[in-house]
């Protein structure tokens, strides 16, 4: 090897400070061994990598681009210390959060957000369910908090967050909007019915059906876009829709009865897996509202 990680280093911090002393300063060495690993780097480069304009060290053309190169493995090497720095200090490496795809996702990521700029070192991986899934099935994948949709078991286990509306709507040019309001259960048995099952309720042959034909789908965004193109109309979560609803694209349908309907979600925590850490904590006190979702203070 011709180069060192160290002598990229010292280079990045003499280019950074612009001065060797500093730079000695900040890798507590002196000046004339800090100077001497970068004539040997540059030597075995056969590159000129610094020039001193006034009493300023800069990069030479050469120089940039080649510390530019080594700059993603620099700060790969950071992150790597930095990482080992948060496991000395007892920080988890990774977090598990099972989340409901009705969840709002604004919410979510504002959530995410915050928390990783609390805990940089902390890998959260995010897996998204159906709300037909069954808590057995959810526990299986050995997360460390879940936010799901009410059962028996969640109700009195888990804690009560919020509650996901859903709205009854189809196509602006739908035909059931040409239809004289309110609209019975009868009108609505006419058209295709866009429903949101998991893969198991997909594949089932004696799920019930509420109209003359029910079109299924795994996710939330496969069936909001069958209802704008359309395809039938159904209950899709108020909160996502809300764009296509303003703009006129999607239209409430003037239902006699249960044109709207809310599903309560509770946020759960492993317990069996692993005690309440600081990090789960925090997670639970963001998804509650407990905690703000503002940055945090600058250290």
């Amino acid at each position: 090897m011709k180069t060192t990680l160290e002598q990229w280093q010292l280079l990045q911090a003499v280019v950074h400070y612009g001065s060797f002393a500093r730079a000695a300063e900040e890798f507590n060495r002196s000046q004339s061994s800090l100077s001497y690993q970068l004539t040997l780097m540059q030597e075995r480069l056969g590159v000129s990598l610094l020039t001193i304009v006034g009493r300023k060290a800069e990069l030479t053309p050469e120089g940039q681009q080649l510390l530019a190169q080594a700059q993603p493995l620099l700060q790969g090497f950071l992150t790597l210390e930095n990482r080992a720095a948060a496991l000395k200090r007892g920080e988890r490496a990774r977090l598990d959060l099972v989340v409901d795809s009705i969840f709002p996702k604004s919410t979510l990521f504002n959530v995410l957000r915050r928390f990783q700029q609390t805990y940089p070192m902390t890998q959260v991986h995010l897996t998204e369910v159906l709300r037909s899934e069954r808590l057995s099935d959810l526990k299986s994948r050995e997360a460390d908090v879940y936010l799901v949709t009410q059962s028996e078991e969640v109700a009195t286990s888990g804690k009560a967050l919020m509650g996901v509306t859903f709205v009854a709507v189809a196509h602006r040019e739908h035909p059931l909007l040409q239809l004289p309001a309110p609209l019975s259960r009868d009108d609505l048995a006419r058209y295709p019915l866009i429903e949101i099952v998991d893969r198991v309720q997909q594949q089932s042959h004696s799920r019930p059906f509420a109209a003359a034909e029910s079109w299924t789908f795994t996710t939330i965004e496969a069936a909001i876009e069958a209802i704008v193109h359309g395809v039938g109309y159904g209950w899709l979560p108020e909160d996502q829709i809300q764009p296509l609803i303003a703009s006129g694209e999607l239209l409430p349908l003037p239902l006699v009865q249960g044109s709207r309907r809310t599903t309560q979600l509770y946020l759960l925590v492993n317990e069996a897996r692993d005690v309440a850490d600081k990090e789960i904590e925090l997670l639970v006190a963001l998804l509650s509202g407990e905690e703000s979702l503002k940055s945090p203070p600058a250290p």
